[in-house]
């Protein structure tokens, strides 16, 4: 069978492998993948920047955003992509696995189990979560979801802390992940803001055919406009998330799900840290995704239009040319590798 594969660390080593097809042990399916997300952190792995093969082996495979089929029930899934460390820690004792706290967890297609990028993959039942059949091809989404499924409930679970009325979301970055956040505010029937640099095409028709309100230019001038009670940063880039902290109303709660770029940035940590605290402000950052997300992903997915989902997947690519995925276009939101084409 054929594979997406990479050595980790050696940029430009990335190919298509012949591997052996995969026997399934005990408690595990056997998935034909259909669909396959990429995103920024695929980009990474390709670039060398991280990711960590399965022990004993120099290569590993891609993906972890994925949309399959059972080969002998035809249910569709997707795969969770974490598994608990084997210690295990309190939190993933507890199946709380996206809060690992010592950090020996692993992750399918990123650190140290291959991925779901091949023509055929096992998943353990446990790791395996139902996709109905009317979401079709927009199962795929599931993953990203999954992210923004668990930011958010952190934000709802922050939110009851005090007397504050949270009614106001601005969302930095108009990508899948934007995308999403915007998604299920509007489906908490929130007032939803997104800020982003591209000033026509698909983002900003996205964003206005969702019904939230699309906005380009400087973080404080926008923050200014909407005074955001909550701000769910999706970009990591510095000077946004900077002014995500900076520029919200008093008791507001600001998620970081982005990963930055390492740069030097100007801060007045002073003023920062007294704007926090003198209006009881909350800033956290989220990653991952436990069980409980990933089925939390699905249903807002159900909830949404699937016309609106539609939009998200901008481009499909062939298998045999899986690379040109990871070329990320201007008007690219998703990219899908197809392998329903076999």
């Amino acid at each position: 069978m054929r594979a997406m594969t990479v050595i980790p660390g050696r940029p430009d080593s990335a190919e298509l492998t012949e591997l052996p097809e995969p026997e399934p042990k005990d408690g595990e399916l056997l998935v034909e993948p259909l669909y396959l997300g990429v995103c920024g952190t695929d980009r990474e792995i390709l670039d060398g920047a991280h990711g960590e093969p399965p022990p004993g082996h120099e290569r590993l495979v891609l993906g972890h955003e994925l949309l399959g089929r059972v080969r002998d029930t035809g249910r569709l899934v997707a795969g969770i992509v974490r598994r608990p460390d084997p210690v295990p820690c309190a939190c993933c004792a507890r199946g709380e696995w996206d809060m690992c706290r010592n950090g020996q967890y692993t992750e399918r297609g990123i650190k140290a189990l291959d991925g779901y990028g091949a023509e055929l993959v096992t998943i353990e039942e446990d790791f395996a979560i139902s996709v109905p059949d009317e979401l079709g091809t927009l199962g795929v989404l599931a993953e990203p979801s999954s992210i923004l499924a668990k930011a958010w409930e952190q934000i709802d679970r922050i939110a009851t802390r005090a007397c504050s009325v949270h009614e106001s979301v601005l969302v930095t970055g108009a990508g899948p992940i934007g995308l999403l956040a915007a998604l299920m505010g509007v489906q908490r029937e929130l007032e939803v803001h997104v800020l982003d640099r591209a000033t026509e095409g698909v983002k900003p028709e996205t964003v206005n055919a969702l019904g939230a309100e699309y906005h380009t230019g400087d973080i404080t001038e926008v923050a200014r406009q909407c005074d955001p009670d909550v701000v769910v940063e999706c970009t990591g880039v510095a000077e946004l998330v900077a002014g995500a902290m900076q520029h919200t109303a008093p008791g507001a709660i600001v998620c970081l799900t982005g990963v930055a770029a390492s740069r030097s940035l100007s801060v007045d940590v002073g003023a920062l840290n007294n704007e926090l605290v003198l209006e009881n402000d909350v800033v956290f950052g989220s990653v991952n995704a436990n069980r409980r997300h990933f089925e939390q992903a699905v249903s807002s997915l159900r909830e949404a239009d699937p016309d609106w989902l539609g939009r998200l997947i901008t481009r499909t690519v062939p298998l045999d040319r899986w690379t040109d995925a990871l070329e990320k276009g201007d008007d690219d939101i998703k990219v899908v590798v197809d392998f329903s084409q076999r």
